[in-house]
């Protein structure tokens, strides 16, 4: 449905269709439409270049990397991984958690035969980790969130991600707001897609937000980076001192 252009000073109060119920074949159009605007606009590339910086990790642990990828989607951020693990060498083990079972489960059907990735459905804050998670990513997920819900977030990182986490979103801007209204139109993406691409840049957080949850979560600036990347993305990520 058709919305009024936000004031970019403040976060935008507006609805994803996404997060409203749908079957299961239109959210898997959804989520598949997502997944090649994350390829378009290079969005692995924080994730990976982030990753990179723990590739000498995985020899001192006792066992694989634990990756956790929390409201993984479509799953193709984790898949993405699977293949950096393997040029590298790097045992990892990959958990994707998402809130929505047949997210999970369209997940899984895109992902090879060879894929070791487990999928599980729960809502994060009650999800107990069966073993020590090493690492925690998440990606287009922060902005769905109320700011209290986000400190809530940061804590349970860093409660449950023994050497650091990510945090890969958007961040809230004019140009990349009205840039992807006329891009999703002309490409012909999914409605959904639509909708809540410009929706969800007019939802996001800016560094400024970020700084302040942060402290709220008992977070200083110190303890985290902040980082913009082209097109459209904000990254807040922490490396712990072992």
């Amino acid at each position: 449905m058709p919305h009024s252009a936000p004031e970019f000073r403040y976060r935008s109060k507006l609805g994803e269709l996404m997060d409203e119920p749908c079957s299961r074949d239109e959210l898997r159009a959804c989520l598949r439409d997502l997944a090649r605007v994350n390829r378009w606009t290079m969005a692995y590339r924080p994730l990976l270049r982030w990753l990179d910086s723990y590739t000498d990790a995985q020899p001192s642990l006792e066992g694989p990397l634990h990756i956790l990828d929390v409201a993984c989607g479509y799953g193709d951020g984790l898949r993405r991984i699977e293949q950096w693990a393997k040029a590298r060498g790097i045992a990892v083990e990959l958990t994707g958690l998402d809130l929505n079972p047949d997210a999970t489960a369209i997940a899984a059907e895109a992902s090879p035969a060879t894929s070791k990735i487990q999928w599980v459905s729960a809502d994060v804050f009650a999800y107990a980790p069966q073993r020590p998670v090493h690492l925690v990513v998440s990606s287009l997920f922060t902005h769905h969130l109320a700011e209290d819900d986000v400190v809530r977030f940061l804590q349970w990182m860093e409660q449950h991600a023994m050497l650091g986490w990510l945090i890969n979103d958007l961040t809230r801007a004019p140009i990349p707001y009205h840039f992807f209204r006329v891009f999703a139109k002309v490409a012909r993406l999914h409605p959904f897609v639509q909708h809540d691409g410009p929706v969800s840049i007019a939802r996001a957080f800016v560094p400024e937000d970020w700084r302040r949850m942060c402290a709220a979560a008992g977070l200083g600036n110190d303890d985290i980076l902040i980082q913009n990347f082209v097109p459209a993305r904000l990254c807040v990520s922490r490396r712990k001192l072992r």
